[in-house]
């Protein structure tokens, strides 16, 4: 699952899986692992992630939503942390 999202997302962006990896500092030995089934560590799913700007659990397969909504905090907490700002 992992490697067809992968895959997917490099086409949608016009580019190959070579780059990309050759981008982020990853190896195409993991590439071909990842061909193979293989799954990146935790760091590595969030730098593909934030590279293509999509969620970790659409990486994984675990939703179809690539960009799902983010949780909200509940308002009283939110005030509070605006006024630190």
């Amino acid at each position: 699952m992992f490697w067809d999202r992968f895959y997917q997302l490099c086409i949608k962006q016009n580019t190959k899986p070579n780059p990309v990896a050759k981008d982020l500092g990853i190896s195409s030995g993991v590439l071909t692992k990842w061909k193979s089934g293989g799954i990146p560590n935790g760091e590595t799913l969030t730098k593909i992630a934030d590279y293509f700007d999509v969620s970790v659990d659409y990486l994984l397969g675990r939703t179809d939503d690539p960009n799902p909504p983010k949780p909200r905090l509940p308002d009283e907490l939110q005030a509070l942390l605006d006024k630190q700002e």
